[in-house]
């Protein structure tokens, strides 16, 4: 962990942050791989599938599709062999399907006359097919199932399709298929990669073409949503992930050491950061590091990650420690501090916040309701966290009938018109009544 006073942070920011930013994307071999990939899997369908398999995956499966029945049976077992996994997941699909609905209530259809004969109105239309993605590579992200597909049925989507790479028996991780029926997935495929997001994108002989492809996923996943946006809808690029904990004196250094670690073990180039208000915490906080590494099983990573990128700023005051963050416009932002209220609405640039010390950002992770995939790489600047929203098309509708209202917007538009030199678009105003020269 590198530990800097708030007075250098833009000097690093904007130096080694910048940097690590842009390693982050690595666009060239990347892209040109994906590229070539998302070309091959147009053309080839599903024998693209089965080829990038046998090169990528453990196994490439004759049958890309698994059965419902399958994911159920899957389901049955985990039950039967590992119950407490079993309710666990259970919990958490209740908690995120309640926090679902209530977003869900955010977006209404309605009419309204503005004016007399103006009525304008939105309606808040699902999509009718959803791919979500869920990664199984150094780990089986089971809880990415529930996070992605729950608030989709939530949505309204009439289907909602799951692609994740085959394991040894040419299926996904068991417990990734007894996650899906839990969550409610329609259809559930063997394929992971790239090759998964073109074959979502554009379809294949067994692949549904999808509207929006949701979830997270390595840099060949990310660069294949990025370039395939517009052709399907995306939630967001998803880059590594980050943390961020804004902490006071009075917080507890093994609690800040232990989330700190939660996010340095998902890969070497995830990013913990911690603001501190003076070196005596940021030292309490790097012992408990050392100590807490000593007996982690991916303290290889973490350490990794830590020294990749760990940074520790001591700032002078809280306004300050605001400034940072809103510059720094983390992934996930803790707040330990005794008086974390007092700053909240000042924080405007992040994914998930995480108010007091009990609030462990892995809670908002698996189970505690909210969703963890999140905007990382400084987006949370401009965008929010998947929700029912990203299966959700607000479209809107005019209806006009005779009135005042309707006749000063006909008039309006005509001038608009005639101002920007767009006559078709005048005549197409002037028709509908008499326009005063």
């Amino acid at each position: 962990m590198i530990i800097i006073d708030a007075p250098d942070f833009n000097a690093y920011w904007n130096h080694a942050g910048a940097a690590g930013r842009a390693a982050e994307t690595d666009p060239g071999r990347v892209e040109q791989t994906v590229r070539d990939i998302i070309a091959q899997v147009q053309s080839g369908g599903d024998r693209a599938l089965r080829d990038y398999a046998a090169r990528f995956d453990r196994s490439s499966p004759e049958h890309l599709e698994v059965s419902p029945a399958e994911a159920r049976h899957a389901l049955e077992e985990l039950e039967r062999f590992d119950r407490e996994l079993a309710a666990a997941l259970r919990l958490a699909a209740d908690h995120i399907r309640h926090f679902a609905v209530l977003q869900k209530k955010q977006f209404a259809d309605f009419e309204s006359e503005l004016e007399s004969g103006l009525f304008t109105g939105q309606r808040c239309i699902p999509v009718e097919r959803a791919a979500v993605y869920v990664p199984a590579g150094r780990f089986p992200l089971i809880s990415t199932v529930l996070m992605g597909v729950i608030p989709a049925k939530v949505a309204g989507v009439a289907e909602v399709v799951l692609l994740s790479p085959p394991l040894e028996d040419g299926k996904p991780d068991r417990r990734i298929l007894a996650a899906a029926a839990l969550a409610g997935a329609d259809r559930i495929f063997a394929t992971g990669g790239a090759q998964a997001i073109a074959a979502a994108a554009f379809g294949t002989e067994s692949v549904p073409r999808c509207d929006v492809i949701v979830g997270p996923g390595n840099k060949y996943v990310a660069a294949a949503k990025r370039i395939l946006f517009g052709q399907v809808g995306i939630d967001f690029v998803a880059g590594p992930t980050d943390v961020l904990i804004i902490a006071d004196g009075n917080a507890e250094p093994d609690l800040i050491a232990a989330d700190l670690l939660a996010q340095a073990e998902h890969d070497p180039d995830a990013r913990a950061r911690l603001l501190v208000p003076n070196r005596p915490m940021a030292e309490r906080v790097t012992a408990a590091l050392e100590k807490q590494l000593g007996t982690l099983s991916t303290a290889e990573t973490a350490r990794a990650s830590l020294d990749a990128g760990g940074l520790i700023v001591i700032y002078t005051s809280l306004d300050e420690a605001v400034r940072i963050a809103n510059t720094i416009a983390p992934e996930h932002l803790e707040l330990h501090l005794t008086a974390a209220e007092a700053i909240i609405p000042k924080l405007r640039n992040y994914g998930s916040l995480f108010i007091g010390s009990l609030a462990a950002e892995v809670l908002g992770d698996y189970s505690a309701g909210i969703n963890h995939t999140l905007p990382t790489s400084g987006s949370a600047r401009f965008t929010g966290g998947l929700s029912v929203r990203h299966f959700i098309k607000t479209v809107t509708s005019l209806r006009c009938a005779p009135g005042a209202g309707f006749e000063a917007s006909r008039r309006a538009a005509a001038l608009i018109a005639r101002a920007e030199g767009l006559d078709a678009h005048r005549r197409s105003a002037e028709s509908r009544g008499k326009i005063e020269p």
